[in-house]
């Protein structure tokens, strides 16, 4: 009898849980939610986190609080939004970083421990030179990077293996030429980039056309190629690589909001649907104008499926140019 009635409280107790979840999962939420951002304060990720926080806020009906977790190249805080428990009440803003941090060598973290709910902004990478470089198209440029002895040109924007020393890699290598072809220089990140190029100790600048705009606007630096499939709306003029070199190259940063893999379907839904009107609002899509920040919306599948593609393809320019961990 004592049996039968420790059997009965245990299946009990197991149907207690199986409804509970589905329960807790329609009344999301119903307390603070966290959004880690793996940056510092004040930065380009940090501005696009707390807005969306704020944002987020007044869809969902409860706080959404900005927690900056830095530290080892965006591994703390990426790990600190994957490991978290799957409820929605953790979330992030996740960087293309992801896609770079376990090829490195420095975590094995990668998007598959993500749940990935939009891709929120994008910016691609371009070529830009000093207004007194003698190359003033890519294709110019192209063509004496190729006749010249390797390490003739010299580029920079970011540190040795970032994000854009890999955009000038893989440019390179979609032209039939090797990765190191350019000689890259470390900087702190591209506006000493541009400024190092200006005063020519460096020949390119592969970042994005906006961390240039200042410098294009006062007619000291020109914008050559932009590494999109389209031109860009902020610079039209200035063509996409595969218009001005024929060569179908695409590069861009991306920045996307993510929670821990394993939300319950609810809870996906309901905060991909309150990511997408905080996109859509007057307000986002002003805030990201006029920082010069590149507007790009991609719903959770899509957005894993670029997250994937990225991974991918980071990882081959990072083995070529010996810059993946053996």
């Amino acid at each position: 009898m004592q049996r039968r009635l420790m059997l009965a409280g245990a299946t009990l107790a197991l149907a207690t849980v199986a409804t509970a979840a589905p329960v807790l999962a329609q009344d999301y939420p119903s307390r603070p939610i966290q959004m880690i951002v793996p940056w510092g304060a004040g930065g380009g990720t940090d501005a696009v986190g707390r807005v969306f926080a704020s944002l987020l806020q007044e869809n969902l009906g409860v706080p959404v609080n900005v927690v900056n977790r830095t530290g080892g190249s965006g591994v703390v805080g990426h790990s600190a939004i994957a490991n978290a428990e799957p409820d929605g009440y953790t979330i992030g803003v996740m960087t293309i970083e992801i896609d770079m941090m376990h090829w490195q060598g420095l975590t094995d973290l990668t998007y598959e421990n993500f749940d990935v709910l939009a891709l929120v902004n994008a910016d691609p990478g371009g070529l830009m030179v000093s207004a007194d470089s003698e190359y003033q198209d890519a294709a110019a440029l192209l063509e004496a990077i190729r006749s010249e002895p390797k390490g003739t040109f010299k580029g920079s924007g970011t540190g040795q293996g970032g994000i854009w020393h890999l955009g000038l890699a893989g440019w390179l290598m979609s032209e039939g030429l090797p990765p190191d072809q350019v000689t890259w220089v470390p900087s702190e990140g591209a506006a000493p980039g541009i400024t190092d190029m200006v005063a020519g100790g460096v020949d390119i600048v592969p970042s994005s056309l906006a961390e240039g705009r200042a410098m294009i606007e006062a007619d000291r630096v020109v914008p050559l190629a932009s590494m999109s499939e389209e031109r860009q709306e902020a610079f039209p003029d200035v063509p996409t690589v595969m218009e001005a070199t024929g060569t179908d190259y695409t590069h861009a940063v991306w920045r996307a909001i993510a929670a821990p893999d394993g939300l319950p379907e609810e809870v996906h839904d309901r905060l991909e649907s309150a990511i997408k009107a905080a996109y859509e609002s007057e307000e986002y899509q002003t805030f990201m104008q006029d920082r010069g920040f590149g507007l790009r919306w991609a719903g959770s599948e899509e957005a894993t499926e670029i997250v994937a593609a990225d991974d991918e393809s980071l990882g081959a320019v990072m083995k070529e140019a010996g810059l993946a961990a053996e």
